[in-house]
């Protein structure tokens, strides 16, 4: 009569330390991406609805640099002062008139030959110091997640997935060791710190809340797509012709 309950506390000795070393890393994880999340979106929210914003604010706010570079040359296209070739080349139709500073940074990035691949501009222009004041200007006003808070947030997004992964292969090593009949009961508990990792990742590469704070956010939110030009800012190249994305290096379809 002593022998299953006997059996039963062995097999739970087996494989219960191990869900409490998954239980435990996952805790801490997911606390820190949420407490990283939280204070990064919660920055500057006394100043945070101020004023309204540009073009180039809505596309850093909605999707960084990288954005902003995109919307610049989508903008100069339409404009007929670069054409973009779904080849993935951008020359230069016009460069006589001055333009604002992203326009120059664009020119300056292509330089004195007229022509630059895509691929190659891009991250030029998007590290340029008119991007960067921008950015500065948005951490100021509260709208954007300031560069050391987006670090947290990836460290902590980086350290749940560690947790994700550490509790897999943990209930991978646990379910052998057990007989079949603890199995289900070995699965469920590991099952439950695999959920919270995977709900917190979620919520952690929520893409918006990367750049915008949740002030920048609502500001986003209040934006008309109606406009082209304001619709890429704030939705990204998905809402451009197939030839243009191309010609940025996103796929087609």
């Amino acid at each position: 009569m002593a022998g299953p309950p006997v059996l039963s506390y062995n097999s739970i000795m087996v494989w219960f330390p191990l869900l409490l070393v998954a239980c435990v890393v996952t805790a801490v994880a997911c606390a820190r991406l949420c407490r990283a999340a939280i204070a990064a979106g919660g920055h500057g929210g006394a100043a945070s609805g101020e004023g309204e914003l540009t073009l180039g604010e809505a596309a850093f706010l909605a999707g960084g640099p990288g954005r902003v570079t995109d919307l610049t040359l989508v903008s100069m296209h339409r404009a007929r002062r670069l054409l973009l070739a779904h080849t993935g080349w951008a020359t230069v139709v016009d460069a006589s008139g001055a333009g604002d500073e992203l326009e120059r940074a664009v020119l300056g990035a292509i330089g004195p030959g007229g022509q630059a691949p895509v691929p190659l501009l891009r991250p030029v222009v998007a590290a340029a110091a008119c991007v960067r004041r921008i950015e500065e200007g948005l951490v100021a006003r509260g709208l954007a997640v300031p560069g050391a808070g987006r670090r947290e947030v990836a460290a902590g997004v980086r350290a749940v997935r560690g947790a994700f992964l550490l509790t897999l292969a943990l209930g991978a090593v646990a379910v052998p060791l057990v007989p079949e009949a603890e199995w289900t009961r070995t699965v469920a508990g590991f099952a439950l710190p695999l959920t919270a990792s995977g709900l917190c990742l979620a919520m952690g590469l929520f893409p918006r809340g990367r750049w915008a704070s949740h002030a920048g956010q609502r500001l986003l939110a209040g934006l008309s797509a109606e406009d082209p030009l304001t619709a890429l800012a704030t939705r990204g190249t998905a809402v451009l012709e197939p030839e243009l994305r191309a010609a940025l290096g996103r796929p087609r379809g």
